[in-house]
């Protein structure tokens, strides 16, 4: 005759009971921990400083290119009606001329994120201009995600979607003609500048991929 209480130890080995916490779980407070913690950055240090040629021939690019796109604005428009410098393009500088590598700097993204950032800037202004704050918010936050979805991220796009939102009355006459000049035809003086001043230094190449 098998010993009494055999049959309660294979139950409970089968069903073991389940640990009782000691201390209520608050996931809400854990998810603000971890949150908090990513504030903290993953790396230590600045970053690495690049060398006097890199320093150089970034100035002379920056130099070259905005250089261009004035000469270009007070030969061709500055008697007109548009205009072909705005703020964004000294972003875009930065980028082509001084990390020529970055992908947010090939000459898809920098063409290609000015000219769809300017065509939600000017719908935005449209549609929205009776509530200038919405227009602005909306402007910037559609260019981004359709220059994720276009895979042409381009930081700067999002300054010149905002300009056609809080630019001047001028930029708002211009319409969808600010698509055209100066949102394609400025980003296409920077990148011809680029071609060339970007490719004269060995230690340099430009662009890493094209489309």
């Amino acid at each position: 005759m098998p010993p009494a209480g055999n049959g309660l130890n294979e139950r409970a080995a089968r069903f073991p009971a389940r640990a009782v916490p000691t201390a209520p779980e608050w996931p809400l407070r854990m998810s603000v921990r971890e949150y908090l913690r990513k504030m903290r950055g993953t790396t230590r240090g600045s970053p690495p400083r690049v060398s006097n040629r890199e320093i150089f021939w970034s100035w002379i690019g920056g130099f070259a290119g905005i250089a261009a796109v004035a000469w270009v604005h007070r030969l061709f428009f500055e008697q007109s009606d548009l205009t072909l410098m705005i703020g964004s393009f000294g972003a875009s500088a930065v980028l082509v001329y001084g990390a020529v590598r970055s992908p947010l700097a090939q000459p898809r993204n920098l063409v290609g994120g000015h000219v769809i950032s300017a065509l939600v800037g000017v719908v935005a202004w449209k549609l929205l201009h009776s509530e200038p704050w919405l227009a602005q918010a909306v402007a910037v936050a559609t260019a981004i995600a359709l220059m994720h979805a276009t895979r042409t991220l381009h930081p700067p796009g999002g300054a010149t979607a905002l300009i056609a939102v809080i630019g001047s009355p001028r930029i708002h006459e211009m319409g969808f003609v600010y698509v055209l000049v100066p949102a394609t035809l400025g980003p296409l003086i920077l990148l011809a500048v680029a071609l060339v001043v970007n490719n004269l230094p060995a230690s340099r190449r430009y662009p890493e991929v094209w489309f």
